[in-house]
C-alpha cells in the first residue's frame, strides 16, 4: 500500500508535460553506494581523535568531512537548472524501433556527466555544449497503446558517493500500429483488383495528387500537352484498392490487422492508391506520408 501511494506520488511530480528546467524540487540527493563506506571512514576518524585526544586525526576527519559536502553540491549542481525537451513519436510499429529524443539545455557550458537509467538499461553521456540531443530506443511488443517506461536521469560526479536524480514520467499517447504480414492469397487478390489490363484502356483523364506515377500517360507529357492519368474500362480509379478487414483470409483479429498492414506497406511501396475499411472506421483513397499516418493509427487503435 505505501509503495503503491509513492509510486503515485512520483507519477504525479514528476510527471512531464511540455519543457522542464529543473529546480530544487524535481532534484533528489543521497549518499551513493561507496559513500556509505565513506561515512563508515568518517565515523572512525572521529571516535579515534577524540579516544587519542589526536587533533591530526580530527584534522583528517573534518576534512574528509568537507569533501562530502562539497561532493553534495557539486553533485546536485550535474541535474539543476539543466533544460530538457522530450519528443515522442505518435505512432510506431510491433518490433520497429521506436527513438524517444530528449534534447538537453544550460544557459552557460559546463561538462555535465549524465546518466540516463530505463529499466536495468543504463546510457552514460558527456553533456558539455550549450545544448544537446540523446536518443533513447525501444521496441514495442504489442499493438495498441504503448506507454513509454520510466525515464531516470542521474549523475554521481564528481567523487561516486553521492548521487543526484530525477525521474521522468512521459504522458504521451502513442499508438502501435500491427507488424505487417504478407500472405500470398491477398498479394494475389490484390494483383488481380489493382492492376489494369492494357487492352481495355478507356481514356485520359488529368493527372490528382495521390495519383499513381505508374498510370502516367508519358507521351503526352514528352509532347507537352500537360499530365494525364491512363483510365480503364474495368476500375473507376487506376491503380487503387481497397483493403477490407472483412475480406482478410484469416478469423483472428491480431492476424487480419497485420494482413491490412503488409497490404498497406506494399501500397505505399508502389504508389498506389488504397482505402481501408475497418469494423468501425474506414478512410478515403489515397496515398503519400499524411495517409500512411493516419491508416497506421486506424489499425493501431482498431
Amino acid at each position: 500500500m505505501q509503495k503503491t501511494r509513492f509510486q503515485k506520488w512520483l507519477h504525479q511530480r514528476f510527471q512531464y508535460q511540455g519543457i522542464r528546467t529543473l529546480k530544487q524540487n524535481n532534484v533528489f540527493v543521497f549518499i551513493y553506494q561507496q559513500g556509505f563506506l565513506y561515512l563508515v571512514l568518517i565515523l572512525i576518524t572521529f571516535i579515534a581523535g577524540i579516544n587519542y585526544a589526536n587533533n591530526l586525526i580530527l584534522g583528517f576527519c573534518f576534512l574528509i568531512s568537507a569533501i562530502l559536502c562539497i561532493s553534495f553540491y557539486l553533485t546536485f549542481k550535474q541535474l539543476h537548472a539543466l533544460t530538457i525537451e522530450v519528443l515522442v513519436p505518435e505512432i510506431g510499429r510491433v518490433n520497429d524501433v521506436l527513438t524517444v529524443k530528449i534534447i538537453l539545455k544550460q544557459q552557460t557550458k559546463s561538462p555535465k556527466y549524465l546518466n540516463f537509467k530505463v529499466d536495468d538499461q543504463i546510457s552514460p553521456i558527456l553533456f558539455e555544449e550549450l545544448q544537446q540531443s540523446f536518443e533513447l530506443n525501444f521496441i514495442p511488443l504489442a499493438r495498441g497503446a504503448y506507454q513509454i517506461p520510466v525515464i531516470q536521469i542521474f549523475s554521481t560526479y564528481p567523487l561516486g558517493i553521492v548521487r543526484s536524480w530525477t525521474y521522468l514520467y512521459l504522458a504521451h499517447e502513442i499508438w502501435i500500429a500491427p507488424f505487417p504480414y504478407q500472405s500470398s492469397k491477398v498479394q494475389q487478390s490484390s494483383a488481380n483488383n489493382g492492376l489494369p489490363d492494357l487492352d481495355e484502356f478507356r481514356e485520359l483523364r488529368s493527372f490528382k495528387e495521390g495519383d499513381s506515377l505508374q498510370s502516367i500517360s508519358w507521351k503526352q507529357a514528352a509532347r507537352g500537352q500537360g499530365l494525364y492519368v491512363k483510365q480503364f474500362e474495368d476500375q473507376t480509379d487506376a491503380y487503387s484498392i481497397r483493403i477490407d478487414y472483412a475480406k482478410m483470409p484469416s478469423i483472428e483479429h491480431e492476424e487480419k490487422l497485420s494482413l491490412m498492414m503488409g497490404l498497406v506497406d506494399g501500397c505505399e511501396q508502389l504508389q498506389m492508391r488504397y482505402a481501408l475499411i475497418l469494423p468501425k472506421a474506414q478512410t478515403d483513397f489515397g496515398v503519400g506520408e499524411l495517409h500512411y499516418h493516419v491508416a497506421k493509427k486506424l489499425l493501431a487503435q482498431a
